[in-house]
């Protein structure tokens, strides 16, 4: 067994039985959220875990990806457009480069399968080879199928698992930031006075709104958060995985564009991450099992939140 694999072992050793528990209960799929730091392997764990779900425990998983959902590349031009001076929305990935109503619609219809779902139910795909790479949705009719009922949906992407903060936490982690002495390493993990309050701002608002109508705990039985003590591992993971694309393809970006690339997300890991860390689901325990990575992304501990 791989190492991967038997970390993946690890944390569904914990999570099938409640699995199991629930399929007992409830005669909706079981919702697994995946969220992990840049370069964690995040995509790589959910489709492991789909393979083992199918492979040792008899349950049919599908994976469903957070970045399936973009918005058209018209509507993500004009994102970019509306305020040229917010750099949080240079590139698609932020809270608020997303349709919501598509997200919702999907994810609801897993969920919720019922018998009026026999003719199962088409999930969303992004091209990000499209417009020199700036990305678009796929043909609706290229999109994958699920034509019967999944045991559990795993649905995965870098920000799920976020939750907004109110505007005054937002402030004081803003002002603190600033506060802070600069920052210089290139890798660097205080990131916030990079951007005007009102940018951070926009952000979060979307955020709660993603959190309402898709991605907040109600939306989710269950979750697994791929982190690390030490948030420079977050540069040193991509820049291992742009490295290994150099090797296998002969292209991919400079280390310098990894890390203004990396660098565009610590915001937010600077402003939710403690959150998660503290448990998805408030004072419900036993659903959210938190995988602590070494630098060499390694599993150091599996611990249930």
């Amino acid at each position: 067994m791989s190492s991967l694999d038997s970390n993946v072992q690890q944390v569904l050793e914990l999570l099938v039985p409640k699995f199991r528990a629930h399929k007992q209960q409830s005669p909706h799929p079981v919702v697994l959220g995946i969220t992990g730091l840049q370069g964690s392997g995040k995509s790589t764990w959910a489709g492991k875990i789909v393979d083992l779900l199918s492979s040792k425990y008899n349950l049919h998983a599908i994976t469903v990806s957070l970045d399936d959902f973009y918005h058209t590349h018209d509507n993500l031009v004009a994102r970019k457009d509306q305020d040229p001076d917010n750099k949080l929305y240079r590139t698609r990935g932020q809270p608020g480069t997303h349709d919501q109503q598509l997200a919702h619609d999907t994810l609801q219809a897993l969920r919720s399968w019922d018998d009026s779902s026999a003719q199962g139910v088409d999930i969303p795909a992004f091209d990000k080879s499209r417009f020199n790479g700036e990305g678009d949705r796929a043909p609706r009719p290229t999109w994958p199928h699920c034509a019967s009922k999944p045991d559990v949906v795993v649905f995965e992407g870098w920000c799920v698992g976020f939750r907004s903060v109110p505007d005054a936490t937002l402030q004081s982690k803003h002002q603190a930031a600033k506060a802070a002495p600069p920052d210089d390493n290139p890798e660097c993990i205080v990131t916030l006075p990079d951007h005007d309050f009102a940018h951070i701002q926009e952000v979060n608002r979307y955020l709660a709104q993603y959190n309402e109508t898709f991605m907040g705990p109600r939306h989710f039985d269950f979750f697994v958060h791929l982190d690390t003590e030490d948030l420079r591992n977050v540069y040193r993971w991509r820049l291992q995985q742009e490295h290994a694309m150099w090797k296998a393809k002969g292209t991919g970006m400079s280390d310098e564009s990894v890390r203004t690339f990396v660098r565009g997300y610590m915001p937010a890991y600077e402003l939710y991450l403690e959150g998660l860390r503290e448990g998805f689901f408030g004072e419900v325990s036993g659903r959210h099992v938190r995988v602590v990575m070494d630098r060499e992304r390694g599993v150091e501990k599996a611990e249930v939140v």
